[in-house]
């Protein structure tokens, strides 16, 4: 059962997807399996991220990228609007592991987030632009980190531990795999 936009124009609430609990930390160390992505060298990491953004500009101007595939399935511009705000939150985490010894990052509750912000009522056009624009501020943040920053720690709420190289690395999985789940939709 497709839910279009219409459905949800009448100013009711899109259902609540499914939390995904997975602990996806794992993908650092062994890739994953879905999507084909693997871990980059932290080099590489401004790249990649610059790189996604040609493909969400095309995914988020399909007509249908308000139009979730089945109820269990975020549409195209709720995934997009995930990774811009993922885009924002690493930038700011990136600044405090740069900037504070082993720092803690605050909580955030990417399924509370969707529904506060109404992601599947966003401007697609409001989405790619500021997509685009956080992607770019992320990638000129990773360009700007000294060698020695990439071994500095920081942890999730959760008590993942990171150091600047695996946080770099997780979080270049994010946009890839959400491009695999608007792309590959028998899955």
């Amino acid at each position: 059962m497709e839910l279009s936009s219409e459905a949800i124009s009448d100013g009711t609430d899109p259902p609540p997807i499914e939390p995904d609990t997975k602990d996806w930390t794992w993908v650092i160390a062994q890739g994953c399996p879905e999507c084909g992505w693997q871990p980059p060298l932290p080099t590489e990491v401004a790249t990649r991220v610059q790189a996604s953004i040609p493909r969400w500009t095309a995914v988020l101007s399909r007509p249908d990228a308000a139009v979730r595939r089945d109820p269990s399935h975020w549409s195209a511009l709720e995934y997009g609007c995930h990774v811009r705000d993922v885009f924002r939150i690493f930038r700011t985490r990136l600044e405090l592991i740069l900037g504070e010894d082993d720092p803690v990052f605050p909580n955030w509750d990417q399924d509370e987030t969707a529904l506060q912000d109404r992601y599947a009522e966003q401007d697609r056009a409001d989405v790619r632009r500021e997509l685009l624009s956080a992607a770019e501020r992320l990638a000129a943040a990773f360009e700007d980190v000294p060698a020695a920053g990439w071994q500095r720690p920081g942890r999730r709420s959760d008590g993942a531990v990171f150091t600047l190289t695996t946080f770099s690395q997780y979080l270049v999985h994010d946009p890839v795999h959400h491009l695999w789940d608007v792309t590959h939709p028998t899955r």
